[in-house]
């Protein structure tokens, strides 16, 4: 996030883009819901009704894939208009013409044919979002899950830019984090580009210092593999071993009968987790790990914001802290590192090698955290970035792109598009939530939600027991008949082992992140009688 959970209270207006927030992020949209309550304006564009619609003064239901689209014809509205900020763009940004020539080739009546809603519509959108300053824009996997995630992210900040809302309070680009301290794990550098601190492992600068610290001859030139290139690799051998932590992929990767076949051509699976998964039936070698109240630690959440994690009970068995298995293995490796405490990683590492960390030490988070970046130990945190239109890199960049369908749209064989997400009552693969007597009491199974018209199409009932095909597998599920749902949109969720959603998923990825596209594959449904 640009910006910070506390400027919601203050906020005049949200436009939440492709997120579920009421049942993905409850916490955040209950701050969302209470600044409405208060006076400020809510914009929801997202296929379905969801529960923040109830709360909305527009809500713009295009269709899933379409967001290019409808942002490129906003933003054509608002150059048109003139109703952009222009001493903004011409201060702050570069790149404006050649945005203006691409937004030029989307104006309303092509990019409502694409999006399913009326041109008038895209205009009335646009024209709020330039009568109400600033606007915090929120997303979540709703844009970034997508073939063209990458190009949907830089399009939403394309429209912030120019609206003027960048590196101000209660405006940005506020990107929702999809689990638990997803944040936190970036910033330490489980990416395989950067090292701790977002510093790119092909700046040999970068590299020195880490060889060093690391006290490591030569540390690899290039990014390293993502995951579904590390699980192609298991098939071709190319990967040989494989470590797999905190991570169900069994459940969460798309197209589970291709994940399995991968686990099961991996020579040497290492799992480590709290609990055993569909992942950990694969595993030649189980460690088993401290959950998160059993360890001392740090969580960052997704406005940036380093907080303290303390133990509430003492982990069972021979369950260790995570850290304390990865010092094991290196010492068994030949390898002695100091550090034997979370605290001494982070004060003694992560804020001497991380300068955006610097600042932060352990007894500096005794209250309610601190938002990176902060760099030095009298900083207070960082609640706004790019104050003042001062960008990382100078000036903001406009990246303007053209829209692109996903990558399996519905045919006469699967006239249906299946989109996919969280529920309320579940986390993920329900690997914790699943253990829970109360949670299962709530939500015991999975649905496959659809609109009333495909059920009286399809002589479907509520609560019938429907068949949900793909071209890579299928899943027998009760229908939940839904107002909430438009036309040709099926909705379902992946928390459930035998109707997991992503049975049916397709495996294509956006070219750059390498995200998969779970938000969009064609399906049928059928009636299991």
């Amino acid at each position: 996030m640009t910006n910070s959970f506390g400027e919601f209270a203050r906020a005049r207006m949200f436009v939440v883009i492709g997120s579920n927030m009421t049942e993905a992020h409850p916490v955040a949209a209950t701050f969302v819901k209470n600044a409405v309550a208060r006076g400020a304006r809510l914009m929801v564009v997202d296929p379905r009704r969801h529960a923040l619609v109830d709360h909305a003064h527009w809500h713009i239901p295009i269709r899933v894939g379409s967001d290019i689209a409808f942002l490129n014809a906003v933003m054509q509205v608002l150059i048109a208009e003139e109703l952009y900020d222009k001493a903004f763009v011409a201060s702050c940004t570069t790149g404006f013409e050649d945005l203006r020539a691409k937004v030029a080739g989307y104006p309303p009546e092509r990019a409502a044919a694409i999006c399913g809603v009326t041109p008038e519509a895209i205009r009335e959108a646009a024209r709020e979002m330039a009568a109400v300053k600033p606007a915090m824009l929120c997303y979540t996997l709703g844009i970034t899950e997508h073939t063209c995630g990458r190009n949907n992210v830089v399009t939403v900040a394309n429209l912030q830019m120019l609206l003027g809302n960048m590196g101000v309070e209660c405006g940005g680009v506020n990107p929702l984090r999809g689990q638990n301290n997803v944040q936190g794990a970036c910033d330490m550098g489980a990416l395989p580009n950067v090292f701790p601190g977002y510093q790119p492992v092909v700046n040999a600068e970068a590299r020195a210092k880490f060889e060093a610290a690391w006290n490591v001859p030569h540390l690899p030139e290039k990014p390293g593999l993502m995951i579904p290139q590390m699980m192609e690799g298991l098939v071709s051998k190319k990967i040989r071993a494989f470590y797999i932590f905190g991570e169900n992929l069994a459940g969460t990767e798309p197209d589970i009968r291709k994940v399995e076949h991968e686990l099961a051509a991996a020579e040497f699976l290492i799992c480590q987790d709290i609990f055993p998964t569909e992942t950990t039936r694969f595993a030649h070698v189980v460690l088993p790990a401290a959950a998160w109240s059993e360890n001392d630690g740090t969580f960052t959440n997704s406005e940036r914001r380093v907080s303290r994690v303390r133990t509430a009970s003492a982990p069972p068995g021979v369950a260790q802290p995570n850290w304390w298995i990865f010092r094991e293995i290196a010492r068994r490796l030949g390898h002695t590192w100091a550090a034997d405490s979370a605290q001494a990683l982070w004060d003694d590492e992560i804020a001497v090698l991380a300068p955006a960390l610097a600042g932060i030490r352990y007894h500096r988070l005794e209250g309610d955290g601190l938002q990176w970046p902060c760099t030095r130990e009298d900083h207070p945190g960082t609640c706004v970035l790019h104050k003042d239109g001062d960008f990382t890199c100078g000036r903001g960049k406009f990246t303007p792109v053209d829209w692109t369908p996903p990558a399996e749209e519905s045919c006469s064989e699967y006239p249906l598009v299946l989109s996919t997400g969280r529920r309320l009552a579940h986390y993920h693969t329900r690997t914790q939530t699943g253990r829970c007597e109360g949670m299962n009491a709530i939500l015991g199974e999975e649905t496959a939600d659809i609109s009333p018209l495909d059920a009286a199409d399809l002589g479907i009932a509520d609560g019938e027991r429907i068949r949900v095909r793909s071209r890579r597998g299928q899943v027998e599920v009760k229908a939940k008949v839904s107002p909430r749902m438009p036309r040709g949109l099926v909705w379902m969720a992946f928390h459930f082992r035998e109707a997991n959603a992503n049975w049916l998923t397709n495996p294509a990825f956006d070219p750059v992140t390498l995200t998969a596209e779970y938000k969009a594959c064609a399906v049928r449904i059928e009636k299991t009688g």
